[in-house]
């Protein structure tokens, strides 16, 4: 009944197709989104068939020689699935996955759930049918601040000041292309406060802009002829995510990101149910960084939590 392929570039519009047809798939699960870094890590991806239709997809790579992880390149990258996946049907589905591991000499897996916000019918399958599989240990567990766009919390006052003082200021919003621009005010920021880069070069996030340029975009504020902050952000079809943002030393003392978010939030991404501002923290979780998640908590963001977990075979 079930067949196990692992994933060749012959099937990348397979399995494009399935992704974008998908509950729970969104454009970083897209063959153009994962492949940009397909030198970093060795695929291990699987498609799965069951009565000769595609039925499910698992993204992955090769961690160690015993070992496959869900994706340590993305944010999130557990099994993708359609509407027709139903609970017994995924269980069977992990089971036969099973075999077929153990042929491989894979005896763990590192498991990252896409988010439920990122889902647009209920997609969490998954989950029950690893509990009934596999001994679970939850290593790693990150916070995200989202906000519901349609139970909205009010913005503390130093966010309203912010957006006071930033629109008293003159400071305005363009959308752009000119990530060179954002690109040195990012850097510069990560350098000076964490001696860290951006996960995606400049290069990189230009690449991805140009395969997906309704899902990728670049909002930045000028105070007079000047950028002085700035916001990339991704768009799926439940979720508007933060994925960058960071303002200059003259955009932080006038407010710029106040200004930016209230726009995108109250204004230009009104018909998505979710505004997120990504997470807020470090090492699997165990470090957070209380003054940026409380900047994301001005804004009236609360908790979602996005686990990791080790299966074992």
């Amino acid at each position: 009944m079930f067949k196990i392929e692992r994933y060749t570039q012959k099937k990348e519009r397979e399995w494009n197709d399935f992704v974008s047809r998908s509950k729970n798939g969104t454009f970083l699960l897209d063959r153009r989104y994962m492949d940009y870094h397909s030198d970093r890590f060795e695929d291990f991806s699987l498609m799965i068939y069951r009565k000769d239709q595609l039925y499910t997809l698992l993204p992955a790579h090769v961690g160690d020689n015993t070992t496959i992880c869900s994706h340590k390149g993305l944010t999130y990258g557990g099994f993708i699935m359609n509407s027709k996946t139903s609970t017994s049907g995924l269980l069977e589905t992990v089971q036969f996955m099973n075999e077929y591991l153990q042929l491989a000499n894979i005896t763990k897996i590192i498991y990252k759930p896409i988010p439920f916000i990122y889902h647009i019918l209920p997609s969490q399958e998954d989950l029950y049918a690893l509990f009934r599989c596999y001994q679970i240990k939850t290593i790693g567990c990150n916070i995200a601040s989202t906000i519901f766009q349609k139970n909205k919390i009010k913005y503390d006052n130093s966010r309203k000041y912010g957006v006071h003082k930033a629109f008293t200021l003159g400071l305005t919003i363009v959308e752009s292309d000119n990530f060179a621009a954002f690109w040195d005010i990012l850097q510069n920021n990560l350098e000076n406060k964490y001696n860290a880069q951006p996960v995606h070069t400049l290069d990189e996030i230009r690449l991805l802009r140009s395969r997906f340029p309704e899902n990728i975009k670049l909002y930045l504020v000028q105070k007079e002829n000047t950028f002085v902050g700035g916001t990339v952000i991704y768009i799926t079809k439940q979720v508007v995510h933060a994925q960058y943002a960071s303002a200059s030393p003259e955009g932080k003392e006038s407010g710029a990101l106040d200004l930016l978010f209230d726009y995108l939030i109250n204004q230009k991404y009104t018909n998505y149910p979710y505004f997120d501002f990504g997470t807020s923290n470090e090492q699997m979780g165990n470090f957070l960084n209380e003054n940026l998640i409380s900047q994301k908590e001005g804004f009236g963001a609360r908790g979602i939590v996005n686990h990791i977990y080790e299966l074992s075979l």
